[in-house]
């Protein structure tokens, strides 16, 4: 990034000036040399504000690997009639960062429910298990009584913060549902995803568990004061359907067609309970309702805004009823929030990064990933730097890579053109190809105007190398190549990035394991409340011995 040169004048002040006075003119006089000067004389100047935070705000771009922050940056600078390259998306420009690893304890590439429930609980544990530590076998519901893991939302309940949670996908999915879930298998949103001898031994549903915090809180710690629980606040996302029973059927077994309902088949309307534990709540279903809010009013609010995910950003236009943006979102949220005295924890999840890189749409998660930027920065004007932290993460990529050797400046979502050259450059198959790809998925697609990334799924795979010389590789509805067929593209194993700002972010930096995160978090606004984390037998209070598994 370009800081300009006045920046650079600030060499003597970083140390460099009688090294710089020994180097040619034409070195120091060079504006990427004055640039690179003036970040260290920044990042010297910063002050450190401080190991206490009033809030924090944990923001999670599913499935964000580096490779997705690279080509979402050069997208975004290109979309403002830039080159892209020396650009910063708004979370890059926090002071403070590290990578972190996400192996999963039984898993080298890993799933969101594991890197998740690292994140808020401080305990790294198996994939596709929700709020529990590795003792669990995943589908097995005896298995999880007994090691349920305390999360820094319910943690944060617990110390009478206010809580809240926002996503673009369902909000029973695994990322939300780690904030506040204990299940053995992150697949158990409603109770007819559920095996019947799960629920023949007493486990629930991760909807019903939602409406449930306050009370499972109150069961595992019975020394909690009741007075400090009253529920999560602020909820703000997709899965209705998760909470509605299924409809009624006529004599033919057709759904009737008035009626409303999900895909419950114990016939519990969630969405009226909700109402009943909270009378003064407001429910939300739509564009409409969810303006009409009003943050001035501190009753608990559920948002569920679509039966399942939300619409990726750049297809919300053909939502039946609307659909708010993330950023949206996030700042209404923030407002909803930000009047209790005694702080709030809030986590915010751009959910459908991850669900555009399984279709194998490059264009829909770059585009997910700006808008999750603008999020995070609608996030940093509505907070002060001095009372609340924000971080910024991701769970786990994807095999998403960027290739070939495009000159500066050439379209991202484009076909590779050479530095020198007017005309994309030809494989040793005598075939153009793109800088972005994939190592496995459903492969090529050209849908041509198509918004919504899912469209992929009906049709079958089309992997290896294809003709692409008449095929307008930047349009919204092409997906790339990808080199093993599969039904859905993967995640990737490689470490992620972790971004932080405000009180408590000098704590991030170098290589870190992902259940640090909650770490920080719990650093920040002073959440473990038995205080040393840990008992007389050695292990901490979530039941894990104290020593890291290996």
């Amino acid at each position: 990034m370009r800081i300009g040169s006045a920046l650079g004048m600030t060499l003597a002040a970083c140390g460099t000036g009688a090294v710089a006075q020994s180097l040619p003119a034409h070195q120091t006089a060079n504006p990427w040399f004055n640039d690179g000067a003036g970040e260290i004389a920044a990042t010297l100047a910063r002050d450190d504000l401080g190991g206490e935070a009033r809030n924090v705000i944990l923001f999670v771009g599913d499935g964000m690997g580096v490779s997705t922050l690279t080509a979402a940056r050069i997208l975004d600078g290109q979309r403002r009639g830039e080159n892209g390259e020396e650009g910063l998306l708004s979370f890059e420009r926090f002071p403070h960062s590290a990578l972190v690893r996400t192996y999963n304890v039984d898993a080298q590439t890993p799933d969101s429910a594991g890197t998740m429930t690292a994140m808020v609980s401080g305990v790294k544990t198996d994939a596709g298990v929700l709020g529990l530590h590795e003792g669990v076998a995943r589908g097995d519901c005896a298995s999880a009584a007994g090691i349920e893991l305390d999360t820094a939302l319910e943690l944060a309940e617990r110390k009478g913060l206010s809580t809240g949670i926002v996503s673009t996908a369902r909000i029973t999915h695994a990322t939300p549902a780690a904030t506040y879930a204990k299940s053995a298998d992150r697949n158990w949103e409603d109770d007819s995803d559920m095996p019947a001898e799960a629920l023949a031994a007493g486990c629930i549903d991760i909807a019903r568990q939602l409406l449930s915090v306050e009370a499972r809180l109150e069961a595992r710690h019975p020394d909690v004061d009741p007075s400090a629980l009253d529920g999560i606040d602020v909820v703000m996302g997709g899965g209705r359907r998760h909470f509605l029973p299924t409809p009624p059927t006529d004599a033919d077994g057709v759904d009737v067609a008035d009626a409303v309902g999900g895909d419950r088949t114990d016939g519990r309307d969630l969405i009226v309970e909700w109402q009943t534990l909270y009378p003064d709540g407001r429910y939300v279903a739509d564009r409409a309702g969810f303006d009409a809010l009003d943050a001035d009013d501190d009753t608990p609010v559920l948002a569920l805004l679509a039966a399942s995910h939300m619409r990726y950003e750049e297809d919300r236009a053909n939502a039946v009823d609307g659909e708010p943006s993330l950023t949206a979102m996030t700042r209404t949220a923030i407002d909803l929030l930000d009047d209790d005295a005694d702080g709030y924890f809030l986590m915010v999840e751009s959910g459908r990064i991850d669900h555009a890189h399984h279709a194998g749409s490059a264009f829909n998660a770059l585009t997910e990933t700006i808008e999750f930027a603008e999020a995070v920065q609608a996030a940093v004007d509505a907070t002060d730097a001095t009372e609340t932290l924000i971080l910024v993460t991701a769970d786990h990529g994807h095999v998403f890579t960027i290739g070939g050797y495009p000159k500066r400046g050439n379209p991202i979502l484009g076909k590779v053109i050479a530095v020198g050259e007017d005309e994309p450059e030809l494989a040793e198959d005598d075939l153009p190809y793109t800088t972005l790809g994939y190592a496995n998925g459903l492969g090529f697609r050209d849908l041509g105007d198509e918004t919504d990334a899912d469209a992929s799924y009906g049709l079958d795979a089309t992997p290896g190398r294809q003709d692409l010389t008449a095929v307008d590789t930047t349009s919204r509805g092409f997906h790339q190549e990808a080199l093993v067929p599969l039904g859905s593209e993967t995640h990737g194993g490689e470490e992620v990035t972790l971004h932080a700002r405000g009180p408590g972010a000098t704590r991030v930096n170098g290589l870190i394991e992902q259940n640090i995160v909650y770490h920080v978090i719990d650093a920040a606004l002073g959440l473990d409340v038995a205080g040393d984390g840990a008992d007389d037998d050695g292990a901490d209070d979530n039941g894990v011995r104290a020593e890291p598994m290996r």
